[in-house]
């Protein structure tokens, strides 16, 4: 008798979706496959609107990354201009990026995911938490908060606040940085550092006491997808993408981001509102590839900083050499991000072009059509717009990173499943593990799809029949 499990809806994560689980007249799982229960309507509604409006309306897209949207649209709104921002512009904007990056890993990490490997699997729902890791290690609680808190304050300092700033603008930016900011920004990166430092020892300790998670909380063979510098470093506002399989071999390579649909498809799938890009050349689904921290490590030949390079060093010799294809270590590769994201922005701390006053390039419509890709915290983000003569936008295409990690996460729901679930009882832990499997990706669901409504946790055991057999609930 064939059955099916739902978790409905998955716990700590931005936005709102369901798992279904299938098992087969044996009792083993045949399928699993993660559904997005909220509708985006983005695109849509952006037509009809001035180019000029789309950072500011586009970051609206969500609270925990409108930082990612305002600068792939500036982007996309520069190469409609056909200018080249000035290099303070540029630079300004990759600090705040870096802000972004950091502030969002370490709500990933800390707050999102470490209840789960931190305080255990078997531990109760009440405890695991972000209030169990404050009742458990006040400590790391705080310096994890403190650590987010540095992030918002860079974009704070450029933008004016930390959520939804109306900052980047077609052609440049809006303002500088101050000096007074920029001693505050230095005065914080030692205690940043350490925190990171910190919790890089901390996860290191957990993948060692506990090597079984690596191998079956997701991992499996893929594509991996990430822009890279010309050079091939590890990049995160720039330079081209880059694709590249499951042993470290590429697969593509200098793919400017306005020929990004001749190598990227998009499906549409009946069970859920979020779409699967797919890698062209391979078809759908066989062209799954993955995007965001682990994907950028795997793609990236070095991070370009000391300590992080010391760190990615010591990452694929443990666990895979140049490709490490275990979702669970999406955790290990933020920590080395974050990392990297401090060298940088201790290195632009020094930089004069960051206090200049030549920030913007002023220029009409030159072009009709523009795509601006940046690396937002799960991954890659393409935005796509077409105008008209005097702006007027005609057609809006956003590749949300969540999106383009769809596929994947289906795929890390099924092994995870297939390697704890062994008949129709299915144990509290073994739920978190599944669940855990979709907060690898730390998936913005906001972004991907636009948020249309809430619902309790349900987890139903249904016959082929349609009939109910077994129901847990989360309320």
């Amino acid at each position: 008798m064939s059955q099916r499990i739902i978790i409905d809806p998955v716990t700590r994560i931005e936005g709102h979706a369901k798992i279904s689980i299938f098992l087969d007249d044996k009792g083993d799982v045949s399928d699993a496959q993660f559904h997005v229960v909220e509708f985006r309507g983005f695109e849509k509604f952006c037509e009809g609107r001035m180019l000029w409006e789309m950072p500011a309306i586009t970051a609206r897209t969500c609270g925990i990354c409108p930082v990612s949207h305002l600068l792939a649209s500036s982007k996309a709104s520069d190469e409609i201009l056909a200018v080249k921002v000035p290099p303070a512009a540029d630079k300004l904007r990759r600090l705040m990026n870096l802000g972004q990056l950091t502030q969002s890993h370490a709500l990933s990490f800390f707050h999102l995911s470490a209840p789960d490997f931190l305080i255990g699997w078997d531990a109760p729902i009440a405890k695991r938490n972000i209030i169990g890791i404050v009742q458990e290690n006040p400590e790391l609680a705080r310096a994890g908060i403190r650590l987010r808190q540095f992030g918002q304050e860079i974009i704070e300092f450029l933008g004016g606040k930390k959520v939804h700033p109306s900052w980047a603008v077609p052609g440049g930016v809006r303002s500088g940085l101050s000096k007074e900011h920029r001693d505050v920004i230095v005065s914080k990166l030692p205690e940043s550092y350490d925190t990171t430092r910190a919790a890089l020892d901390l996860f290191k300790k957990v993948i060692a006491e506990h090597p079984e998670d690596v191998e079956k909380i997701g991992k499996f063979d893929s594509l991996f997808m990430a822009l890279v510098a010309p050079d091939g470093e590890w990049e995160h506002h720039g330079g081209l993408l880059r694709f590249t399989d499951s042993k470290g071999g590429i697969v593509a390579d200098k793919i400017s981001a306005q020929d990004y649909s001749d190598h990227i498809g998009e499906a549409v799938q009946s069970s859920s509102y979020l779409k699967s890009p797919y890698y062209k050349p391979l078809g759908f689904p066989d062209g799954m590839y993955r995007v965001g921290p682990l994907a950028r490590l795997n793609v990236a030949d070095r991070m370009g900083t000391p300590q992080a390079d010391a760190e990615l060093e010591e990452y694929r010799a443990a666990w895979g050499g140049r490709a490490v294809t275990s979702c669970y270590l999406y955790h290990y590769a933020r920590l080395i991000e974050i990392l990297a994201c401090l060298e940088r922005i201790e290195k632009l701390m020094d930089d004069p072009d960051i206090f200049s006053d030549h920030l913007r390039a002023e220029a009409g419509i030159n072009q009709l059509r523009g795509v601006g890709v940046s690396e937002a915290p799960r991954g890659t983000l393409f935005h796509d717009y077409t105008v008209d003569r005097n702006g007027v936008i005609q057609s809006v295409n956003m590749i949300i990173a969540t999106g383009q990690n769809n596929l994947a996460m289906n795929r890390s729901c099924l092994e995870i499943a297939r390697n704890y679930i062994d008949g129709p009882e299915i144990p509290e832990h073994v739920l978190n593990r599944v669940e855990h499997g979709i907060r690898n990706f730390d998936p913005c669901l906001s972004c991907s799809t636009h948020a249309v409504g809430q619902m309790p946790m349900r987890i139903q055991l249904i016959g082929p029949g349609g009939e109910i057999l077994d129901e847990k609930r989360r309320d």
